[in-house]
């Protein structure tokens, strides 16, 4: 999987952008969590190469960029959770979901709509 990393404030209107034509999935990760951990691991396990044509994946390390996660917050009206999947389309956030209930097939349901 070939994840944009999101590290600059300036990313978030670049997603709203690109969320025009394609949706758009954050990934908000603790790496000192094991919940987190095992959600990444688990949507990285089911992801499939034809998947980049989709959607557009980014990665937000939330313990380098604890900011960012708070604008992401702001911006698109969801609660800071960690961790958290966003689906972001039409510059708006449609889907997010945290922890245990982070399911690429739930994800992926979402995109196609």
């Amino acid at each position: 999987m070939n994840w944009n990393n999101l590290t600059q404030l300036h990313q978030i209107e670049d997603i709203k952008s690109l969320s025009e034509d394609v949706p758009v999935l954050i990934f908000k990760h603790s790496t000192r969590c094991s919940v987190s951990s095992m959600s990444l691991n688990r949507l990285l396990r089911n992801w499939k190469n034809e998947d980049h044509e989709k959607v557009i994946p980014y990665h937000l390390d939330l313990i380098e960029n604890r900011e960012m996660s708070d604008r992401i917050s702001q911006e698109f009206g969801v609660p800071h959770q960690s961790p958290q999947v966003l689906v972001i389309k039409n510059g708006k956030s449609v889907y997010d979901t945290s922890h245990f209930d982070i399911s690429y097939p739930d994800i992926m349901e979402v995109v196609k709509k």
